[in-house]
């Protein structure tokens, strides 16, 4: 599974995923889906809370993460919603890591 991996070091010369491996990864996740910004995809999802508290939280718990993970994210914090979006920045596009942690970030609200 997904969440119980941990992210790689990811150097610019990684390659990053086809369409097909990031299809494959993307039927592992739960309503994540794959955008392109500018020409580079990217795997984001909006989360809804009942309050600005609980989005915060989650927020602070994605953040944590990517600092575990040395992997980090675009979180966008509004009054009931987190929106985050996960890709590679240093290959311009996805890579396993992103997918690891997107899994995660849905194991928060498992908890």
């Amino acid at each position: 599974m997904l969440n119980e991996l941990r992210c790689e070091a990811c150097s610019s010369d990684a390659i990053a995923l086809g369409r097909d491996e990031q299809q494959q990864l993307l039927t592992e996740l739960n309503d994540w889906q794959i955008i392109e910004r500018d020409g580079i995809p990217q795997l984001e999802k909006h989360y809804k809370f009942k309050n600005f508290k609980l989005a915060w939280a989650f927020s602070n718990q994605v953040a944590e993460l990517a600092e575990e993970e040395f992997h980090h994210p675009t979180i966008t914090l509004e009054w009931g919603k987190v929106t985050v979006t996960w890709w590679s920045h240093s290959i311009k596009g996805l890579h396993q890591n992103d997918f690891i942690c997107a899994a995660k970030c849905d194991g928060f609200i498992a908890q």
